[in-house]
């Protein structure tokens, strides 16, 4: 929900244009629940999720790591004040020049799925630590992780003795459960197949110290979701059933989870209308879709909260779309929205939970609309 600062600022600012509004006393709370929810492992904020400066420097401040993309995020993560200690090179996919950019910036972690990758870091950054990220399933979240990332667990022994090999630290695993988790049970399966890996690799004298249990971690949309407390248990449990009293250093990567809820999007109603004089679905057309932020609701994954001025009144399913002359940006169409019958042009709607994942999916010019603001309260 828009908290009392958000819709303060709204109102007195009174922006224009669609914007995005973060209260920090947000991620402050959010980030204090994953301590107390999971004590036993670091927390590495994922930047892609939202690199505002401001987020930033506060998730520094209170001790955080930072899971980086790019040499871009690993710097905005320094200027916020995280030493290179604090930040691991998430990314499996890298450039060998930034490989060798972020090892002469004190980079030491890095991911890897593949001897390729290896390969490149040894030559360019000889001596790190790498973890190997294995594929899970993905089943049960609402924006899974495609094959994209990672690879089998076997493939996952042979990606670490080579690392070995070439002078580099084979160092653990990782895996990332799908974003928007919502089954406690995902990191289950996972660490189960990341406990073979460690297994296989000590009888070949290689001792992995490190589970890098990434992401995952919801924000409410629509539905309810488990608390960061009920998330910990289950990692918890899962852990110590396939480790034993040996657990591993463990790292979880947050970012949904981190700045999700902390964040609100106002936008208008430019024009509500009919495609026939027998049609019984509106169309609703915000000032932002796809391409001014809200990619996510691609395939209509993620489905957010839109709170109206006129949620007393009668609701009726309505087609949502954004502003550009792009027949691709449609929100929700295959299953439509209910929004008020009484809502007209010129509404401003609140769209929550929206911290994360949509600034930096903003276009900078599509249609010549300018890229989504953000404000940090």
């Amino acid at each position: 929900m828009a908290t009392a600062r958000i819709i303060d600022f709204l109102a007195t600012r009174r922006p224009n244009g669609p914007c995005l509004v973060v209260d920090l006393d947000v991620v402050r709370d959010n980030y204090r629940a994953f301590e107390r929810a999971l004590p036993y492992s670091r927390i590495f904020y994922a930047v892609k999720a939202n690199p505002a400066p401001e987020i930033l420097r506060l998730l520094a401040s209170m001790g955080s790591n930072f899971d980086c993309a790019s040499v871009a995020e690993i710097e905005m993560a320094m200027d916020a004040g995280a030493a290179a200690d604090r930040i691991s090179y998430g990314n499996t996919i890298k450039k060998e020049r930034d490989i060798a950019r972020a090892h002469a910036l004190g980079i030491s972690l890095y991911a890897v799925d593949c001897v390729e990758e290896v390969e490149k870091i040894a030559r360019a950054a000889p001596g790190a630590r790498v973890f190997c990220r294995v594929l899970t399933s993905g089943e049960g979240a609402e924006w899974p992780l495609s094959r994209k990332f990672g690879c089998a667990p076997e493939m996952a022994v042979d990606v670490l003795r080579h690392a070995r090999d070439l002078g580099l630290a084979a160092t653990g695993v990782s895996f990332h459960v799908g974003s928007q988790m919502t089954n406690l049970d995902a990191w289950d399966a996972a660490l189960a197949d990341a406990k073979r890996v460690f297994v296989a690799l000590a009888n070949e004298g290689i001792q992995l110290s490190l589970v890098n249990m990434g992401g995952g971690f919801p924000t409410r949309y629509l539905k309810d979701v488990p608390s960061a407390k009920a998330y910990g248990e289950a990692i918890f449990d899962a852990l110590s059933k396939h480790f034993g009293n040996r657990l591993p250093e463990t790292i979880i990567e947050p970012g949904r989870g981190m700045v999700g809820n902390a964040g609100v999007i106002k936008a208008e109603v430019v024009l509500v209308s009919k495609k026939a004089a027998n049609d019984n679905v509106r169309w609703v057309y915000l000032d932002i879709g796809k391409f001014g932020g809200l990619a996510e609701t691609m395939d209509e994954a993620i489905r957010y909260d839109i709170v109206t001025p006129r949620d007393g009144d009668e609701r009726v399913p309505c087609v949502l779309a954004g502003p550009t002359c792009d027949s691709a940006d449609v929100l929700y169409e295959k299953a439509p929205y209910a929004l008020p019958l009484s809502l007209t042009i010129g509404d401003e709607v609140l769209i929550e939970g929206t911290g994360a994942y949509t600034t930096t999916y903003a276009s900078v010019a599509f249609n010549g609309f300018e890229p989504l603001k953000a404000y940090v309260i």
